[in-house]
């Protein structure tokens, strides 16, 4: 799709490889983040769904203040909304505990069919409300608030899909990575072989990255024994923090590049 410029009336990014790479790493993040401090440190899925959510409201608040596009803030609202998503998700699927207890939960189908809903009623309004779905043109307060309304709940309803896929589906953590990352494949195909809306295949590869991100994250966050490799909540999210704070210093300097360039376009006598 689409890139957009890089000026001050832009606050999101442009789509590119890195930002697949971030969105990917920052998911993933969420995953294993989430599952720190609701499972590993028994914090709990209500109060961790509570601690992330204030820091979601925080970032997000930042963010919409924000006057130019700004990589750390972006990427911490998006990281929230994936940690938040992983405890919201397991909240409402498996109840208020931190998975040592059973019950309470909705599950996985029920838990879905309400993420799925609350999803596509976002989607009605924003199309009700005549902003555009193109994230290279969203330039307002109200298109990005519905912007990051249906990028939590795509990604509270991407963990539900991707612990269904791990956990009662049979595939397993390898199974489910490789299903999700084939069907983000055919997206990636039919964008340049296909004449399929760019905009409708961005946000399906968007909502897919989460149960990616999550089926990724157990799968190197779990132990052996439950089909994981066995990195653990804390070294998984180390190194994804890693990748994902390297990206968005990557990210300053080529917005710092490209707004020089530009700077330079302007300048009489420049060539």
């Amino acid at each position: 799709m689409p890139s957009a410029p890089a000026n001050a009336g832009y606050k999101l990014p442009q789509v590119t490889a890195i930002f697949w790479v971030l969105k990917i790493a920052a998911t993933t993040l969420g995953e294993t983040g989430g599952d720190l401090l609701a499972q590993t440190l028994h914090l709990g899925y209500a109060a961790a769904s509570v601690l992330f959510l204030a820091i979601f409201v925080v970032s997000l608040g930042v963010q919409l203040r924000s006057r130019h596009f700004r990589p750390a803030v972006y990427w911490t609202v998006i990281a929230a909304t994936s940690t938040a998503g992983t405890t919201m998700s397991d909240l409402i699927n498996r109840g208020p505990g931190d998975g040592t207890d059973t019950g309470g939960g909705l599950g996985y189908g029920a838990g879905a069919a309400l993420l799925i809903s609350g999803l596509a009623v976002v989607f009605l309004v924003w199309r009700g409300s005549g902003q555009t779905f193109d994230v290279s043109d969203i330039t307002n307060l109200r298109g990005e608030t519905l912007y990051w309304a249906a990028i939590l709940l795509s990604n509270t309803l991407g963990t539900s899909l991707g612990d269904y896929l791990s956990d009662s589906s049979g595939l397993g953590y390898w199974g489910s990575a490789a299903l999700v990352a084939v069907v983000m494949a055919v997206i990636l195909a039919a964008h340049y072989f296909t004449n399929v809306s760019g905009v409708l295949l961005f946000w399906m590869a968007f909502i897919l990255t989460r149960p990616l991100g999550a089926t990724v994250g157990d799968l190197f966050s779990k132990s052996h024994d439950k089909g994981g490799l066995g990195f653990g909540t804390y070294g998984t999210t180390a190194v994804l923090l890693t990748v994902l704070v390297g990206g968005i210093a990557y990210s300053y300097n080529t917005t710092r590049t490209k707004t020089v360039e530009q700077e330079s376009e302007t300048v009489p006598g420049k060539v």
